[in-house]
Order: structure tokens, then sequence, then C-alpha cells
């Protein structure tokens, strides 16, 4: 098995000693190259040239912008294509994707669940959600969540603070920060799903491609529980970002169960797709990273996207490949 391992060095939880355990480990199962990333979008390159050079395996360590990059990388094709399988050993701060597929957060021991998937040959498939924006920029792959509005502010606050690491308190600062002061007027947002009613004067939309949606820390937020790898996305939109409204949500989120109520609430799970527009260009985020502001974005769920190297007990949700 071919196999290439692409490494954030700079992402929260990685370290050169720990690079090494995993590249000396994973080379004795499989034929191993390695690249260090070192600017933004090389790993979604290596992944790609990874897959046109036939790779069987490619393994991302890294925090979930180094998976996204990965997975925009060997889906650069598009789905349907010859695409080499993914590995996920977490190295960031959050590693929602790895946790959401049951994956340890310690990179010692994810690399021994990957190399126990890959001797006995487990894996599972997942689904994909995709985004597509006005202003003809490429189609953009997400693994665990997308968004407009509110949450693409707090993206877009913390990669203003460089050289800070990207830490659930960081975010949680952020986030507070951007609502009480929002620096613009809150969007105005249409929000459209095939067969359903239009929903107009939203503020927020937040669409998830599996449970939880993000993590504080240890503890999930859950705001669609019963969205999953192998279903439609889910959506959770606010038209309005009342003090009391926030917190309710908020509060029902970090509950465990993520049983969301409310008038102001609009949730669907297992959607095929999304349409937000707005009358002016809002700020877009997908897996944690800033797309950018447009006034209209297609969120699309595309089943069995993509296979990932995971043992049998960390895949509870999950089909046999």
């Amino acid at each position: 098995m071919r196999a290439v391992l692409v490494v954030n060095p700079k992402a929260t939880a990685t370290t050169s000693a720990g690079r090494d355990v995993l590249a000396h480990a994973l080379a004795s199962a499989v034929k191993l190259d390695v690249v260090e990333t070192d600017y933004r979008g090389h790993a979604q390159a290596a992944a790609a040239q990874a897959a046109v050079d036939g790779a069987d395996l490619v393994v991302a360590h890294g925090g979930d912008g180094t998976v996204n990059e990965v997975v925009n990388g060997l889906l650069a094709a598009g789905p349907g294509a010859a695409t080499p399988m993914l590995g996920v050993v977490p190295g960031g701060s959050a590693n929602v994707f790895a946790r959401a597929l049951g994956l340890p957060r310690h990179p010692v021991e994810a690399t021994h669940e990957l190399l126990r998937a890959l001797a006995t040959g487990s894996s599972r498939r997942v689904g994909l959600g995709r985004v597509e924006a006005d202003g003809g920029e490429p189609a953009r792959w997400f693994t665990f969540n997308a968004g407009v509005g509110w949450d693409a502010d707090v993206v877009d606050t913390v990669a203003r603070k460089r050289g800070k690491r990207a830490t659930s308190a960081l975010y949680a600062r952020s986030a507070l920060a951007r609502y009480a002061r929002p620096g613009r007027k809150r969007p105005d947002l249409v929000v459209e799903v095939p067969g359903l009613p239009t929903a107009r004067g939203m503020r927020l939309a937040f669409v998830s491609n599996t449970d939880p949606w993000s993590y504080l820390n240890a503890r999930p937020l859950r705001l669609n529980p019963t969205c999953s790898f192998e279903g439609g996305l889910g959506l959770f939109a606010l038209d309005s970002m009342g003090l009391f409204t926030v917190l309710n949500a908020g509060w029902r989120a970090l509950s465990g169960r993520g049983e969301q109520r409310g008038r102001h609430l609009l949730r669907h799970d297992d959607v095929p797709a999304v349409v937000v527009r707005a009358a002016e260009p809002v700020r877009v985020q997908c897996d944690g990273d800033l797309l950018g502001e447009r006034a209209l974005v297609r969120f699309t769920a595309v089943p069995d996207a993509l296979a990932v190297a995971v043992p049998v007990a960390a895949r509870p949700q999950g089909r046999p490949v």
C-alpha cells in the first residue's frame, strides 16, 4: 500500500517527536512519503497530487483545517473519481471530524487505531457537505459544519488573532465579543430547503454534516442530534439574536441531548440541500475556514463521498466499505 502522510507542523497539538513516531509507525505498515505543510493550501495540493499519483491512502495529521484541505485535495477531481482512502490522526484543538468518527484525541492512540484499521482492512464511507457560492469561486467540501453569519464572524475574529493558539477558550471569547459588538447590521437571510416553505428574516444559518456541530473543550455542542455521516444535512437557523433566544439555544446545545426548541428556531435534519440568500454579502465559513463574503450560498449533501480508515470499534454508525 502506498501512502502519503500530510503533516501541519503548526497545528496546536503536533510536535516534532510525535510526527517522527507517527511516520515511523506508518512506515512499518505502508510505503510512506511525508509532506510537511508550510503555506495555506499546501495540504490540499499535496493530497491532490497524491490522488493523481495513485496513492492508496492519504493521512492528515493536524487540526480540522488540515483535514478539510486534505479532503478537498482528494476530491479535487469531483465525486465518483478514483480517490485514495483518508486516514486521520488528530493534531489540533477541536478535532471535530476525528472525534465524530469515534477516533481518540491523542495522536499516539489515534495512530494505533489507524494501524489497526489498516491491518484489518477496516474502513467506512462517509457523506460530506459541499458549498457552492456566487462569485465564481470553486465549490468547497466540508466534513462537519458550515455556516452563514455569526459563526463565520467568529472564525474571522479568530483568524485575525495571529500568533494565538486556536483554543476553545479563544473561540468562546470571540463568540461573545462578536455577539456584543457585531460590527455591522445583523444579516437578513432567506433560507430555502427543497420541499419546505421558504424562511425569511433569519439572522444566522448553521449547516451540519454530523453530530455534534462542534466541541467546547470536551463538551459537545449539539444543534442537530440526529444528523450523521450516513444522512443528509442538518439546518439550524434563528430569526432573532435576542439574548434569551441565544442563551436558550446555547444551553440546549450544551445540555447533552441537544433538544432544540423555541419560537425563533428553524431546524431540520436529513435534508438534501440548503440555499441561503442575503441582500448584501455576508461571511461564510466551512469547517472553521473563512470562505469570504457571499450573497448566495448553496449547501448540498453528497452521500458516500469518501472512504475513511477507521477500526470497527470506532465506527458505530458506519457501513463497511
